[in-house]
């Protein structure tokens, strides 16, 4: 096997936690430290490996909301370039539908937020749904490569996080922001915070364990992978049985992101799926079978598939709280 797609095979999430990660790595695979990370800088530099680092849970720190625009086709690149511009924004999708700019934005706090989205209201002058999520059930999105769907590579853990604590905002940044790729980059993190090592590594290691990490290790690109297809599908179950269909959501291992929001004037879906695949049919194959078993035939629900992608960064919360303190 390729070095590199055993990289992406097995180092999504369990990434070593350890002075020299990359030569612990090396030996598992039987090579050396230096072709390991020559590896992760071609995987980088094709655009597959975003960054090494780790996704935290909803509730760590910061505030964060999907939102979407119902668009003018013949305004949907520049709305889309004024969205892409808010350094707040770090997803921006078209999809098929009268709402039709998707777009995830993070600030230090609910004030910021709101500020954000208010911005981009009064620029572009178009309606927008506002969504802030209201319980996770899967989010810590991972990719099994194989086969024709992309398939989740992580456990499930729905409760919410403790926030991370005030001190420990900076190393949070750059869990978000990753890892240098140099021989030890927790002694590099380590030097800049003025800690050491092994307080790094510890805290790394408590927050995996409490799920304030849902996961540390690559994070790779769907598009990049081959998985070219991908749809949110969007349901409107009774209020009773939103957690339980939510709950079945997340038990699929085809469903690589699934989350309750609030409601919005108009827009009357209240949980969330995310698939991925390398064709429509395949996603749509996909949907059909989720939908089913997780008991969701009989709710009102739509599959907006993504058409576009405008901007696909990873999420930085915690930058814009240490900066602001």
């Amino acid at each position: 096997m390729d070095l590199r797609d055993a990289l992406i095979d097995g180092w999504q999430r369990g990434f070593p936690l350890a002075r020299e990660p990359f030569a612990a790595i090396a030996e598992q695979l039987g090579t050396g430290e230096a072709e390991v990370l020559r590896a992760c800088l071609q995987l980088r530099e094709q655009g597959v490996l975003g960054r090494i680092g780790g996704l935290f849970g909803a509730g760590a720190g910061g505030a964060g909301a999907l939102a979407a625009l119902a668009v003018p086709r013949e305004r949907l690149a520049e709305v889309a370039a004024r969205v892409s511009a808010q350094p707040g924004v770090n997803h921006n999708y078209e999809r098929e539908h009268r709402w039709n700019l998707w777009f995830v934005a993070h600030a230090a706090d609910a004030g910021a937020l709101a500020r954000t989205l208010d911005a981009i209201g009064h620029e572009t002058a178009l309606p927008m749904l506002r969504l802030p999520m209201r319980r996770a059930y899967r989010i810590d999105l991972g990719f099994d490569r194989r086969g024709a769907v992309a398939r989740a590579v992580t456990t499930t853990r729905g409760e919410a996080p403790a926030p991370i604590a005030e001190a420990d905002w900076p190393l949070a940044a750059r869990v978000e922001a990753g890892l240098p790729l140099v021989s030890r980059p927790f002694d590099r993190w380590a030097d800049e915070l003025g800690l050491s090592p092994d307080r790094v590594l510890g805290t790394l290691r408590a927050w995996l364990a409490d799920g304030t990490l849902r996961r540390f290790g690559l994070v790779v690109r769907h598009h990049e992978l081959g998985f070219d297809a991908n749809a949110m599908a969007v349901f409107a179950p009774p209020e009773e049985r939103i957690d339980a269909c939510g709950a079945a959501l997340a038990r699929e291992s085809g469903v690589t992101l699934a989350y309750r929001r609030e409601r919005a004037p108009g827009w009357p879906y209240t949980l969330y799926a995310m698939l991925h695949g390398r064709d429509r049919a395949s996603v749509r194959a996909l949907a059909a079978g989720v939908i089913e078993r997780a008991g969701l035939s009989d709710v009102p629900h739509e599959l907006l598939f993504s058409v576009r992608r405008f901007k696909q960064t990873g999420a930085r919360r915690f930058r814009e709280l240490a900066d602001a303190h």
